[in-house]
């Protein structure tokens, strides 16, 4: 990793640990955390959806499944640096994408103590999923959950027209 890398990486971090340190703010000001999730979420989507442009005319994407296996291999690498280590499907628009080692909650304890922190550390990427399926024409609805630290599955539900 060069010395651009790393600093790009750096400041990543720092700007998603201070929107997290928002999310405290709120609880802590007697505001709904729910409420300011659903902003940070919806912040990233808005980001993603219109500064980085991604193209569903490519050839590569002749169905819903190859869409998903570029969020899990290409968009997911640019972004958190790795592949998806799973990805599920039912095959009726339920996409499970699983990331044993996710790298915006490895930082906290490997304890049960955190659990209830994780979600404020995924509503950013659940909005950034989103506003990438979006900008690739795909509508859904993006989930997360942790169940033991470091990993957690993000649950994608293709929303049909």
């Amino acid at each position: 990793m060069n010395k651009q890398d790393m600093a790009e990486e750096a400041l990543f971090l720092l700007l998603h640990n201070e929107i997290v340190s928002c999310v405290y703010k709120c609880g802590e000001q007697g505001e709904v955390v729910s409420l300011c999730l659903s902003y940070i979420s919806y912040m990233s989507y808005i980001y993603i959806y219109k500064y980085c442009r991604f193209t569903k005319d490519t050839a590569r994407f002749k169905d819903e499944l190859d869409i998903m296996k570029f969020v899990c291999k290409d968009f997911w690498t640019t972004v958190f640096k790795k592949q998806i280590d799973n990805l599920r499907t039912n095959h009726q628009g339920i996409y499970v994408l699983q990331d044993n080692k996710f790298r915006l909650i490895t930082q906290m304890s490997a304890g049960k103590q955190y659990l209830e922190h994780a979600p404020k550390y995924l509503a950013f990427t659940c909005g950034l999923i989103r506003g990438g399926l979006s900008n690739l024409g795909i509508r859904s609805i993006v989930t997360a959950e942790v169940s033991v630290m470091p990993a957690c599955k993000f649950q994608v539900m293709i929303q049909k027209l």
